[in-house]
């Protein structure tokens, strides 16, 4: 078992920043691939950026490109998420996840555990 806790969510305006963490416990997460999705009112819950635990190689959804940045330290069992230039659009709930298996990183089922979230809101 895996237990996933986020903090660092909270008020900012648009073009501000905040940085999301992610603290693992329990199995280590060293080599699980480990993702950021979020999750807006009436919306589908959305990827938001992956990072793999034995390469670093890093995925992004499109609508963050350029302006997060996901990174981890195995070392402190944490992964974080650097968000610039905030967007009203933004504003969701933002859910840590451990991937096992086989589906493509994009897909939340994919992902077994889960954090219970942080609130990131953006205003304009």
């Amino acid at each position: 078992q895996v237990q996933l806790v986020e903090s660092g969510g909270g008020l900012v305006q648009a073009g501000g920043s905040l940085r999301l963490s992610c603290a693992a416990s329990g199995r280590t997460i060293s080599s699980n691939v480990m993702g950021w999705f979020r999750q807006a009112p009436g919306k589908e819950r959305e990827f938001v950026a992956a990072i793999s635990g034995r390469t670093g190689r890093t995925y992004y959804g499109d609508s963050v490109k350029g302006r997060f940045t996901i990174s981890r330290d195995n070392a402190k069992a944490t992964v974080y998420l650097q968000m610039n230039s905030l967007k009203p659009e933004d504003t969701a709930a933002y859910y840590c996840a451990a991937f096992v298996g086989v589906n493509a990183v994009l897909d939340p089922l994919g992902y077994p555990y889960w954090g219970q979230g942080t609130q990131v809101t953006v205003s304009s």
